[in-house]
């Protein structure tokens, strides 16, 4: 199930191919971050670690699942992963309702496109 709840995060944002998310985790350069309650995987989330000149950012790359009230709060795991690791912030790409719903989160930068006939 967790492949299916990433595919589709990767295909309605556009902002990654699910191909090389699937190949990062399968490698090791990524992780996959499970919400499961026993029974059922609620959610899925992918994350890579990346240096920038500006020090090192832990990246979700993608993050797909229902009923988000019941998951969204274990993004505290990922903000604990990523502050052990050194990071100096977590760095989501997505829509930008993201930052209406994560406490802390401010946009500080856009990714903006435009769309070519």
């Amino acid at each position: 199930m967790a492949a299916p709840l990433l595919r589709r995060a990767t295909v309605e944002t556009g902002l990654s191919a699910f191909a090389a998310i699937e190949c990062d985790i399968l490698t090791g350069r990524s992780l996959l971050w499970v919400a499961w309650n026993g029974a059922v995987i609620g959610a899925v989330a992918s994350t890579s670690l990346q240096q920038t000149d500006a020090g090192k950012v832990c990246v979700i790359t993608a993050c797909a699942g229902t009923d988000m009230t019941r998951w969204l709060p274990l993004i505290r795991g990922i903000e604990a992963y990523a502050q052990v690791e050194g990071c100096r912030c977590v760095r989501i790409f997505g829509r930008k309702g993201w930052a209406r719903v994560l406490k802390g989160y401010q946009q500080t930068y856009a990714i903006i496109d435009k769309r070519l006939p």
